[in-house]
């Protein structure tokens, strides 16, 4: 573990616990902005994908238990998942909640089409965060910063249309530094959304990679992918691939892999699920969360590690240049 991943979250005392829907999960400030936001977010990719009744019932579930911090993208389900937020979610809550989407628009006129889209399906007139999204390699981000899609982003946020920016990436590392790298003057993120897991210490790591710089300037970490995308089950239908070998529940328990991940400097760790059962069930692992010692995260990583030593990895990772 480096110094920096053992630096405690910043969690808001001063701030309000409750809204009229009632008590909130615990807050973690949102890096250098002024937003306190929950622990725990709804992932919107399975709000796409499942049935409509299970995905309202999934946004309900989700604001009784205290989750404010909603995620969706215009790439989940072709736009279905903004549609059935803006459907349940944003009608009658906009002023609870922080709300974030992204675009994969690879150039600025793309990048403007999604914006649009996206604030229409959700019914709302601005994002809380807005964020260039799934970049893969270091190239990827250069083209994309050479089309233009930057300059959209800063001025949509000139005309009230989005908040905050940031960007997101689950294959290689080298393409969120390189993303980092070609930023450094402008500065523009708020946010950096990327696989954190116990397994992800092991093997090509953002946690290692990533984190550490984004820290040093103050971006807030949005964690994804805590449970390796299923990889920690022994079967997953949806990502054509079946394990005989899953690492939980032989290794440890769906609460370590979360209580982890929520021990390292993460702002919100976003979770899919595609009923309220497990919306519920996440949300009281957020509401009883202990912090891991040092001692603790470092015992899971080396229980884990032999599994990544023989090739159990994350089938998302891919090393690209």
């Amino acid at each position: 573990m480096t110094a920096a991943l053992s630096v405690p979250v910043s969690v808001s005392a001063k701030n309000k616990n409750e809204d009229r829907l009632g008590k909130l999960l615990p807050l973690r400030k949102l890096g250098r902005t002024n937003e306190y936001v929950t622990m725990l977010g709804a992932g919107g990719f399975h709000v796409g994908w499942t049935t409509e009744r299970d995905a309202q019932e999934v946004i309900e579930a989700a604001l009784e238990g205290g989750v404010r911090f909603f995620d969706t993208a215009e790439s989940y389900s072709n736009g279905t998942s903004e549609e059935r937020y803006g459907k349940f979610l944003t009608p009658k809550y906009r002023d609870l909640i922080f709300l974030m989407s992204k675009t994969t628009g690879k150039d600025a006129a793309k990048v403007r089409e999604h914006l649009e889209g996206t604030l229409r399906r959700l019914k709302t007139d601005h994002l809380d965060l807005y964020q260039v999204h799934a970049i893969q390699t270091p190239s990827d981000v250069d083209s994309r910063i050479e089309a233009g899609v930057l300059e959209v982003l800063l001025k949509a946020k000139e005309e009230g249309k989005i908040r905050h920016i940031g960007f997101t990436g689950h294959q290689n590392p080298y393409a969120h530094l390189r993303m980092l790298e070609r930023t450094k003057e402008s500065d523009i993120f708020d946010t950096v959304l990327m696989p954190v897991n116990v397994l992800d210490q092991s093997y090509f790591s953002f946690t290692h990679n990533v984190i550490p710089p984004a820290l040093e300037r103050n971006m807030g970490i949005l964690a994804i992918k805590s449970l390796a995308d299923g990889r920690f089950f022994a079967k997953k239908e949806r990502a054509n691939w079946v394990t005989d070998d899953p690492i939980i529940p032989n290794y440890m328990s769906i609460k370590e892999a979360m209580y982890f991940v929520w021990s390292l400097p993460v702002t919100v760790l976003i979770s899919g699920n595609e009923n309220a059962t497990f919306m519920r069930e996440k949300i009281e692992l957020a509401r009883n969360f202990e912090k891991f010692t040092e001692a603790e995260k470092i015992a899971l990583i080396e229980k884990v590690k032999m599994k990544a030593a023989d090739g159990k990895i994350e089938y998302f990772k891919k090393k690209e240049a």
